[in-house]
């Protein structure tokens, strides 16, 4: 593989279990870095669902050294920024900032973590903010739409739940609430900090082991184990122009030796604008503007899915002809196709390389999900190693798996329509 040489990343475990992973872009005078906790919606019991992600809010809300104010100030103060995340199985916080302002990040990050105030009034504050958050997503239809298909492939389940939790779920906690969840699964042994671009690797070490000290030590709890079931979720009352559908069938996990042949047949159907589906879809029939393959991989399960918006009088056979050409592309994906397949996929990972932020998420994600960071060369192996029969038992094998899932929002009649269509993809 051509190109600039990689560096190796360099790791360290500190004494309480935190791991510190580095890699120096030395072209770069920033530096991205950030701590990456292991524990996400997938880790709330039954009461907590969204709390997650109102504490990940909650963090930049102050803490006993500093207010919400003077945490974006002394960031901003240098140039630099500050944000957080949260989904399914990790929850991240990050700062980019100058390679020369980096303990300061340290600090603030490490501050929020181990010190948060979780003031009574903020929280109000924070709990009308997500309401808000929580209303503009049950306003946009193809956010929507990927709420519902994951509660219905998942149903009753917390990998299943929307990450942002329900305005009663939300303003029901409290203090006590953040704390017992933060202490049980924000865990030494489930933290990464990882940073990437102008960053010395020994300094942030000692940074970080100063600063995380107070970080309950050990492991968090064993999240619940999926239990993928499918079926079928319409979402009636809207009065909406476009229809906006999803079917799907359970995936991988991203430890299936299987995964990067299905990431393959996923982008051969899906993946781009020379894929099976928007071309025969959209470009062919012009049945749809969107239409796309994805596939999300978890520790123990996975879940593939088709995305499409149309109008009513087009679904049935959009639906119809999307399962036609799952099936098709099963038996008739070419050479051709899946050079294409493996050339968008090193693409995406190189690009990783050219981000000092997608670089440090890329290598906290790796640390939490294998216990090590993948190299270029191995990752890219393995997807060049994918052959034409590879792709086509990997797609298969995704449609042996079981029952659809189908979910969908728009006029009512049409949609239940398409879901009895929609059960030819899970017949084999």
């Amino acid at each position: 593989m051509s190109g600039a040489p990689v560096n190796a990343p360099r790791i360290t475990t500190l004494e309480n279990g935190v791991t510190v992973i580095t890699d120096t872009m030395g072209h770069l005078a920033t530096t991205s870095l950030g701590i990456w906790a292991g524990a996400g919606s997938r880790d709330e019991v039954p009461s907590e669902h969204g709390i997650s992600h109102l504490l990940e809010h909650m963090a930049f809300k102050g803490t006993r050294r500093r207010s919400a104010r003077a945490i974006a100030e002394e960031i901003e103060a240098v140039g630099g920024d500050i944000n957080a995340a949260t989904s399914v199985e990790h929850t991240s916080y990050n700062a980019r900032v100058l390679g020369e302002d980096m303990p300061l990040a340290v600090d603030v990050l490490a501050d929020i973590l181990t010190e948060p105030a979780f003031d009574p009034e903020e929280l109000v504050r924070e709990h009308n903010v997500i309401i808000q958050e929580i209303g503009a997503a049950l306003d946009t239809p193809d956010d929507l739409v990927f709420d519902l298909f994951q509660e219905r492939a998942f149903p009753g389940q917390p990998v299943g739940r929307s990450i942002l939790g329900t305005p009663a779920s939300v303003k029901s906690f409290g203090p006590d609430d953040l704390r017992a969840y933060l202490d049980r699964n924000y865990r030494t042994g489930r933290t990464i900090v990882a940073g990437a671009g102008a960053i010395e690797h020994d300094q942030l070490v000692e940074e970080a082991g100063r600063r995380l000290a107070g970080l309950p030590r050990g492991d968090k709890p064993a999240p619940v184990a999926a239990e993928y079931k499918g079926g079928v979720e319409i979402g009636g009352g809207r009065d909406l122009e476009q229809a906006h559908v999803l079917v799907g069938l359970e995936g991988l996990s991203y430890r299936d030796p299987g995964i990067h042949a299905l990431q393959v047949f996923t982008n051969i159907l899906g993946g781009g604008m020379s894929s099976r589906l928007f071309q025969e879809v959209r470009e062919k029939r012009g049945l749809c503007y969107a239409v796309y393959a994805f596939h999300w991989s978890y520790g123990d399960t996975g879940l593939f899915g088709v995305y499409a918006g149309t109008d009513a009088g087009d679904l049935g056979e959009l639906v119809n002809v999307v399962i036609d050409e799952v099936a098709g592309t099963v038996e008739t994906l070419t050479e051709a196709e899946l050079a294409r397949a493996k050339a968008q996929a090193k693409v995406g990972l190189l690009a990783a390389l050219e981000s000092s932020g997608a670089r440090a998420d890329q290598l906290a994600r790796q640390m939490l999900a294998f216990g090590r960071p993948i190299p270029l060369e191995e990752i890219v192996a393995k997807v060049e190693a994918v052959t034409l029969e590879d792709a086509r038992a990997a797609g298969r094998r995704l449609i042996a798996g079981g029952r659809p899932t189908f979910a969908a929002l728009g006029p009512q009649k049409p949609l239940e329509s398409a879901a009895r269509f929609a059960e030819r993809l899970g017949s084999g």
